[in-house]
């Protein structure tokens, strides 16, 4: 008797005592496979013949033998167990290996100073992750879905967000070979000219630095962004305050004191809480956090300083 699979609503539950049997001879080897008791093998195999209507085995004092409806329900799930099978494989693939957008938002600072080689590392470890870069200076709406991580210099990270305090970040003085050869020993800060941001950064602790130790009259240029400052800095116009992760990698630029602790912040890798454990968002923060752990000198400001700062004894207060 043939087995109408398309009308007798077998599932893959009832398929699997079915094939268990099939392949085993026994009740007890098959209970044994499928860990549970002979008991509940018999009763399963009688319930389903009794829904289908049909003699699934023929019994013998030395096991089961499939009938021809049997051997049709053994096959089906021989496919099902196959279909299974690569399904489970499949989502266990993407647990390790993630796949999605992920959404950054970070500083032009830190994609420019330090985040570029990290961003290419995790495409090569993580191919099936696609990273949009969301450069924005001010903080964006995680809750709104602006981004999914956001990188961003804070000593206070808003409190509806989740993170970790990756390093922190040390911002020294910092002026370019041209102007350090013609100009005095940076003894002080009212001998020198200076590149300050301007109005819009006026929050910044370098601002209000630039404005107690300095003054006006020092300040010959002004910028509305960190990367400005270091262009007109490199470019020799005077001195600016820099974050150190940023002077130390630009070419051409010399750190002329130590970082300046009144100056220093902390750099965080926050997510929306709700994002956190999304697999493809987990493997990102982990991997931000060890390469900027792995950077930490340089965010902090603790490499070596520059010629023009182990020479001199008498380099700008901080």
């Amino acid at each position: 008797m043939a087995l109408q699979m398309s009308t007798v609503g077998l599932q893959w539950d009832d398929l699997r005592y079915v094939l268990a049997v099939g392949r085993h001879g026994t009740l007890s080897a098959a209970a044994r496979s499928l860990q549970v008791n002979h008991s509940t093998v018999f009763r399963r195999i009688g319930q389903l013949e009794h829904r289908l209507g049909v003699r699934l085995f023929d019994r013998h004092h030395d096991g089961y033998t499939p009938t021809s409806a049997a051997v049709a329900a053994i096959t089906l799930a021989e496919r099902m167990e196959s279909e299974v099978g690569h399904l489970e494989r499949r989502l266990a693939g993407q647990d390790t290996q993630p796949s999605g957008t992920v959404r950054v938002t970070t500083t032009d600072t830190l994609l420019e100073g330090a985040l570029g080689p990290m961003f290419s590392a995790f495409r090569s470890a993580y191919p099936e992750i696609t990273l949009e870069v969301v450069v924005e200076n001010r903080f964006l709406s995680l809750s709104k879905r602006d981004a999914d991580v956001a990188l961003r210099p804070t000593q206070q990270p808003p409190g509806a967000l989740v993170g970790r305090r990756a390093c922190g970040l040390a911002t020294a003085i910092y002026g370019s070979t041209s102007y350090l050869a013609a100009a005095p020993s940076p003894d002080a800060p009212d001998r020198h000219d200076w590149v300050a941001p301007d109005d819009s950064l006026a929050h910044l602790p370098s601002a209000r630095w630039l404005d107690t130790r300095v003054g006006p009259a020092k300040v010959v240029a002004r910028a509305n962004t960190l990367l400005g400052l270091l262009t007109l800095a490199k470019a020799g116009m005077g001195l600016a305050p820099l974050p150190c992760f940023l002077g130390h990698t630009t070419a051409d630029l010399h750190r002329v004191c130590p970082p300046i602790a009144e100056l220093s912040t902390d750099l965080w890798v926050l997510a929306h809480p709700d994002l956190r454990r999304v697999p493809r968002i987990r493997v990102f923060l982990d991997f931000l956090n060890r390469e900027l752990r792995g950077n930490r000198r340089l965010f902090e400001g603790q490499g070596p300083g520059s010629r023009a700062e182990r020479d001199s004894d008498d380099s700008i207060p901080a």
